[in-house]
């Protein structure tokens, strides 16, 4: 089980698309997420992944992650299985120093919403901020995905 530190941002522009070296779409759902654990299904493209996800005990900057691909056709039945409320994102991939940023663009009900996060070897590195990059809402659990199906960014005030 591998240790995954990320950090999180808000995304001020789109120039994140022409920076881009690639670009995915992805759908998403819970087959439980509560106690800051999750169970998700994940299809990008047409690759699919079951990914485990332990609580963060250091305000949402890492967490124990396990993924692990699984066949196409058995992941669109999984789906059927999750709770209410699927994701729909496109992952946009924008290099930043010897960092990648993946910068989640939301559709349906969670349109509107843009994040960034990057992956990180210890809480302390330092990395490059591109331009776009924004507020940082690293364990602000309204932006986790899990959150983002329950209560989608339609319905903020």
């Amino acid at each position: 089980m591998a240790l995954e530190i990320e950090r999180k941002f808000l995304v001020r522009d789109d120039s994140y698309k022409q920076l881009s070296f690639a670009h995915h779409r992805i759908t998403q759902g819970y087959i439980c997420s509560n106690g800051g654990r999750s169970v998700r299904i994940r299809i990008k493209e047409e690759r699919a992944y079951i990914t485990i996800k332990g609580p963060s005990l250091d305000g949402g900057l890492s967490r124990y992650e396990f993924e692990q691909p699984i066949p196409l056709a058995d992941a669109r039945q999984l789906l059927t299985l999750c709770e209410p409320g699927l994701i729909d994102k496109t992952r946009w991939l924008v290099k930043s120093g010897c960092h990648t940023f993946e910068v989640d663009e939301f559709h349906g009900d969670n349109a509107g919403l843009v994040v960034a996060e990057v992956e990180l070897s210890t809480a302390d590195e330092p990395f490059d901020r591109p331009p776009f990059i924004g507020t940082e809402v690293t364990g602000d659990r309204r932006y986790y995905n899990a959150q983002l199906r329950l209560r989608p960014y339609s319905q903020w005030a």
